[in-house]
């Protein structure tokens, strides 16, 4: 799992490669805890190389989530492919965050 972080405009753009599973989860924690002080504004999660994401991977989404909207900010994804979507929609995840 990699993630490159971008920062212009009071918008943090986060893209995401490779596979979001438990292990990987661990390791990109901290990354994670870094985009939650950032989630006073707009927080982009570019999924168009995110392979797979696991239950582990969607807890840190949701976590970033939560930090957003009790700063004010919201987080966006970008780019998820139909897989994930998928994943999104049975979680009910789909509705809780901005797809572009």
């Amino acid at each position: 799992m990699n993630i490159t972080i971008e920062n212009a405009n009071n918008i943090t753009i986060a893209k995401l490669a490779g596979r979001l599973d438990t292990p990987a989860s661990s390791e990109v924690t901290p990354i994670f805890e870094q985009l939650q002080n950032s989630a006073d504004g707009t927080v982009v999660l570019d999924c168009t190389n995110l392979a797979y994401i696991s239950s582990s991977g969607l807890r840190l989404f949701l976590t970033l989530r939560k930090a957003a909207s009790a700063k004010g900010g919201k987080v966006i994804l970008r780019s998820i492919s139909n897989d994930i979507r998928q994943v999104f929609m049975m979680t009910g995840f789909l509705n809780l965050f901005e797809i572009e």
